[in-house]
Parts: structure tokens; C-alpha cells; sequence
């Protein structure tokens, strides 16, 4: 029997009986999506489709033909496997088509990929990645209310499985320090994940106390039971603090050879169980959704930009690049987009310049970094500029939400400090050895290797208008000025600060090893050996131009850098010479054992890529 749709769409008059017959829709929907795939999470989708309907006609405060208005809630699926639920409910509301949902779902080329990204413009966020999607519902909910006193509420569904997540909790406990009266998690707990039942299976209570330890009110509910759900979600926005409502639901839900049963986690029903399922759902309907809408009034405008005035330094002035990054970033404050994160080294990645400038765009996060890169994609769905930095190091944590920051087409600037062994005694596990082989691989990433305070300043503020994740690499120590105040450094170029007709060997280096194959060069001089300096700032893009002609004038490379050899400078200098069909004599200095603890110079030294080792490594190949 095939339910009759209503004369007009369901709102948030609509009675609990229209609900429920919109549950069942949702539930069809989510079985005939997955089962034309072939592929998809239906058993995922039926436990959730309760709350979703619920949530959507009742209190989703959501504009869908205008999904860009700073007033719409926000909905982000954390447990983005139940794509098909979410893409059932972009049907009722009239924004997908009943043809693209049965027949585009999960094929090539089409947007209702697999997990939801913002190719979709009612999607903030790419999630799939469990565990993530919850973190970003902080950033949009910090973003709303503190940067744009927006009245949007933030709302996001997660499964129990990945409450095991600890991304989970850093995320709840952020959401509980700034109290977050904006943010609503909605926690599908099913009891049964992939390959069997989860931690807590339908404890609800284990996980209101632990949602209760991080400072946030906890509702436990009956996920199935409609009225109970609308009371809980009411409760939730009540304005009073962050919220996680917990409900308690079952797997599979409507179908009873699938519901509560192993094996059925991530598989589509065969075209004849979907038939009987769709059939014992009540049929297909076309329901059609339409919430309440956003409050009215005008968002608060943004202020208008000031003059950014960059640092200036005298040639020779012994600056920190990381010092420079700092004091550029207060300058480029003066953009009020910008906002900047934080993981408790403000002192050391120098960004607490811009907290005493800019303190109301400024957000600490602790030793949480990947809360601080979630957050800073949340923040850039809203429309704000972040900056976020830490040790090079402690970036490797976070680096599947730096993954999933590609996937969501975020722009966002990132800036790594304390790298390689120049950082000297604090030793191995401060020092980042593998971040430019993590940024280099990250899609459309530009990286990016100052090594003076004036190609760093610049560089700082050619981010503000990159697109995609951008990376800085600054350094710990003290280092000569090399360019005057106003050179530029354009994004994949590089710099060549000595060349000489009579070049046999050009030396490669960025950051520290900058000066060291300037100090090689005047060794080898010392012996009448010419060599060639370029200075590789843009490590992604790399200056292949420049690295070929050096190539082809000077016969000879060394390239040094303060990294590991794999993924690193060689790496990329050897790809675009090998793109250009160039073959020049080469040798490649890297770190390759594992360091301890000294002194810039003994640890430079001792991993091979010192001014002594780059010149000898020089006439090695100029004497073959």
C-alpha cells in the first residue's frame, strides 16, 4: 500500500503521524538508493531515519533554497556512511530529484558520492573519516557564534561506533569549555558497528556520563519513539548549553530480516529483499519537507579591512622565520576573515602576535590538534580565513582531518614549526622529519620553506590568498636576513642568491640548509670551485624551470634539507627533473638516521646535511 502525499509539504505543524509516514519514506528511499548502487549503507540509514525526520520537519531551522544564508542551521553527518539517509532527506526537501537519487547514487561522475562532500551545496563538510564530523560541528558552532553572532544552531549525527574515536571527545570537550549552547550532537546509538557489536553496545548511560564528564548536558531517549524524540530535540536547542541527545535505536530498523542482525553493516539488500522491505515499509511515497525556516534580520557585517603592514628587516639582522611568520600574521590581521588557531604554543609558533592584536579571532584549543584543524575547517565553511599552527611534528597527528580538508575543498594556512634536527637538544619526537612528505601529498596542498624573516613575511601573507591548504615549515633558530624588505617570492619560484658564469655545481637547500649551502659555496670557493645557490622556498609547487637550467649550465646538484630523504626536497627536485627528461649527476643529503639530542651544529653535522658535508658532497661530483 502506497502512503497519499500531502496536500502541501510537511512543516513544523505537521503531526507526529506525518512524521512517522516521512520516517518510512526515508527509510525506502535509503534501501532503494543503495540497493540501485549495488553498494551503500542502508542498515545504517534505517536506524537513524526516526530522528532525521523528526529533526527536519520540527526543528531544522533551514532555507534550502538558499543554502548560503548565514541564519540556516547547520547539519553535518559525522557517520557519513548513512549517505543514503541523508541524500533521502535532500529528496523530501526537494532539492535532489527521485531520477539523480535512484540512478547517480555512488556511480561516476555523479554528486551523491559515496560520503557526503560540499560538491553539494547543502553539505558544509566531506565526513566519512569517522569521528570527524562531530570536531567540525565545533569549528562552524565557535564560528557562528563568536565571530558572527549568527543565530544558526549546529546539528550533527553521529554513530556509536565512532564514539571510540578519541577526536570524539576532544570535540565534546571544546564544545563544553566554550559552552557551546549552539551545538546539538545527535548520537545514533544501534549497538551493532562492522564487524559486530560496539564498545558500549546500547548503554546509553556509560555515555551520558562520559558526555557528562566533558561539561555537556546529556539526554538520553528512544530513538524510535517520535514524540520522545521531538521533546529531546526541543530540549537541545533550548539555548542553555551544549547538548548530546543519545538514542537508543536499532540497526536495520523497519526490516525485520536485517534489523539487529551481524552481518549487514556497509551491504546493500538483493534486489528481492529490498522489494519485500520496501513493501513492509508501506511503499513508496513523495513526501515532500519544509521546516521551520531560519530567524529573519540581517547578519551582523563583517568590519571592513585595514592596511596590512608587514614587517620590514635589514639585510644581515638575525631573525627567526617562525618570529617573522608571527609578527606577518599580526599584520595580516588587519583582514578581518582571518582567524587564527592555536594548540598551546602561541609562544613558540610565535602566533600569540596576533592573539594580542586580534584577541576575539583568536582560539586556543590545548594540546588537541586535530580539534584545531577540524575547527579550522569548520571555521572555513562559514567563510573565515584560518590560519592554524603547532609544532611541525604534532602536525602528523592530525593529518587524516588535513586528508579530509582537501576532500572538503577547505582553504585554510597551516604553519609547522621546530622543524628537522637544526631544533637541536629537546631531541627526536619535537623534531619534523616527515611533514613536508605528509603536505606534499595532501591534494592541491602549496608548501612552502622560507628561510629568511623576509621571504617568511612574504610568504605568510601570499597564504591569506591561496586556495586549497597551504603550508608553512618555519625554523627554531636565529638566522641572517637575506632579501631586502621588498622582494617577492611568488608561489612556485625560488630564488637564486648566487650564480656565476663559471658555475659547475649548484647547491639546493631551503630554510636552514639555505645558509648552510651558502657557507658551502664560500668553501668550495676557497678551493676555486664556483657553485650555484638556489634557494627553494616553494617546495609545491617547485620551480622546475629554475632547477633546469641549473641542471643543464651547471652539470652538478646538491640538495640538502633538514628531512627525512623520503617525500621531501629531493624528492621533488629529482620529479621535475625527471618530468624535464634531466638527468644531471645528483647526490641528495637528507636525514636518514635517528637523531639525539646537541647542538644545532653537532646534530646538522652528525645527519650529514652540514655546510662541510653539502661541499664535500660538491667536489665528489664535480671530480666524477
Amino acid at each position: 500500500m502506497t502512503a497519499q502525499a500531502p496536500t502541501r509539504p510537511l512543516g513544523p505543524d505537521a503531526g507526529l503521524d506525518q512524521v512517522f509516514e516521512l520516517a518510512q519514506q526515508l527509510r525506502v528511499d535509503s534501501v532503494r538508493a543503495s540497493t540501485s548502487a549495488g553498494s551503500g549503507h542502508p542498515t545504517s540509514s534505517l536506524s537513524a531515519a526516526d530522528l532525521m525526520a523528526v529533526l527536519m520537519t520540527r526543528h531544522l531551522r533551514y532555507d534550502w533554497d538558499e543554502p548560503g544564508n548565514p541564519a540556516n542551521d547547520h547539519l553535518v553527518f559525522s557517520k557519513g556512511h548513512a549517505s543514503p539517509l541523508l541524500y533521502a532527506m535532500f529528496r523530501a526537501a526537494g532539492v535532489v530529484g527521485e531520477d539523480e537519487l535512484l540512478t547517480t547514487y555512488r556511480r561516476f561522475g555523479a554528486r551523491l558520492e559515496g560520503h557526503p562532500t560540499p560538491v553539494l551545496p547543502w553539505v558544509d563538510v566531506a565526513t566519512g573519516s569517522l569521528g570527524q564530523g562531530i570536531a567540525y560541528a565545533v569549528g562552524i558552532a565557535l564560528a557562528g557564534r563568536d565571530l558572527e553572532a549568527s543565530p544558526c544552531r549546529v546539528w550533527v549525527l553521529c554513530g556509536d561506533s565512532e564514539m571510540a574515536e578519541g577526536s570524539v571527545w576532544e570535540a565534546f570537550d571544546k564544545a563544553g569549555r566554550h559552552r557551546l549552547a549552539n551545538f546539538i550532537a545527535i548520537v545514533d546509538v544501534n549497538r551493532l558497528g562492522q564487524c559486530g557489536p560496539t564498545e558500549l553496545g546500547w548503554d546509553t548511560e556509560a555515555y551520558a556520563r562520559r558526555v557528562e564528564a566533558f561539561g555537556c548536558r546529556a539526554i538520553t531517549v528512544d530513538g524510535h519513539d517520535l514524540e520522545a524524540v521531538d521533546r529531546a530535540l526541543t530540549v537541545a536547542a533550548d539555548g542553555q548549553g551544549p547538548t548530546a541527545v543519545l538514542a537508543r535505536t536499532v540497526k536495520g530498523r523497519g526490516v525485520s530480516e536485517v534489523a539487529d542482525q551481524e552481518g549487514w553493516h556497509g551491504k546493500p539488500l538483493p534486489a528481492d529483499l529490498a522489494d519485500r522491505a520496501v513493501a513492509g515499509l508501506g511503499g513508496v511515497r513523495h513526501l515532500s519537507v519544509r521546516g521551520p525556516r531560519p530567524p529573519d534580520g540581517a547578519p551582523v557585517p563583517r568590519p571592513a579591512a585595514g592596511p596590512v603592514e608587514l614587517p620590514r628587516y635589514e639585510l644581515g639582522e638575525a631573525v627567526a622565520t617562525r618570529s617573522a611568520f608571527g609578527k606577518a600574521l599580526a599584520a595580516v590581521g588587519a583582514r578581518p576573515e582571518v582567524v587564527v588557531l592555536d594548540a598551546e604554543v602561541g609562544n613558540s609558533t610565535h602566533t600569540q602576535d596576533f592573539e594580542k592584536a586580534y584577541p576575539e579571532r583568536y582560539f586556543q584549543t590545548y594540546i588537541a590538534e586535530q580539534q584545531m584543524i577540524a575547527a579550522a575547517v569548520g571555521m572555513a565553511a562559514r567563510g573565515h580565513r584560518p590560519y592554524a599552527a603547532t609544532f611541525a611534528a604534532f602536525l602528523t597527528r592530525a593529518h587524516d582531518f588535513i586528508r579530509m580538508a582537501a576532500v572538503s575543498r577547505t582553504t585554510m594556512a597551516l604553519c609547522g614549526s621546530h622543524c628537522g634536527v637544526e631544533i637541536g637538544a629537546d631531541g627526536p619526537s619535537q623534531m619534523g622529519l616527515e611533514d613536508l612528505a605528509m603536505m606534499r601529498a595532501v591534494h592541491g596542498s602549496t608548501v612552502l620553506y622560507p628561510g629568511d624573516a623576509t621571504s617568511a613575511t612574504a610568504l605568510t601573507a601570499a597564504m591569506a590568498d591561496l586556495p586549497g591548504i597551504s603550508y608553512l615549515r618555519t625554523t627554531r633558530g636565529a638566522y641572517p636576513v637575506l632579501y631586502a624588505p621588498d622582494e617577492v617570492f611568488p608561489v612556485g619560484g625560488s630564488k637564486t642568491p648566487r650564480r656565476g658564469d663559471q658555475d659547475t655545481v649548484t647547491l639546493v637547500g631551503a630554510g636552514v640548509t639555505l645558509h648552510e649551502c651558502l657557507a658551502a659555496a664560500d668553501l668550495l670557493a676557497a678551493d676555486g670551485i664556483h657553485a650555484r645557490v638556489v634557494d627553494l622556498y616553494s617546495v609545491k609547487p617547485v620551480d622546475a624551470g629554475t632547477l633546469a637550467r641549473a641542471a643543464r649550465e651547471t652539470g652538478a646538484l646538491v640538495v640538502a634539507e633538514d628531512h627525512h630523504p623520503e617525500g621531501g626536497i629531493g624528492e621533488a627536485v629529482q620529479s621535475a627533473l625527471m618530468a624535464r627528461r634531466l638527468a644531471p649527476a645528483l647526490a641528495h643529503l637528507a636525514v636518514t638516521g635517528l637523531p639525539g639530542s646537541g647542538t644545532t651544529a653537532e646534530l646538522l653535522d652528525d645527519a650529514g646535511i652540514s655546510r662541510t658535508h653539502i661541499a664535500e658532497a660538491a667536489r665528489a661530483l664535480i671530480q666524477k
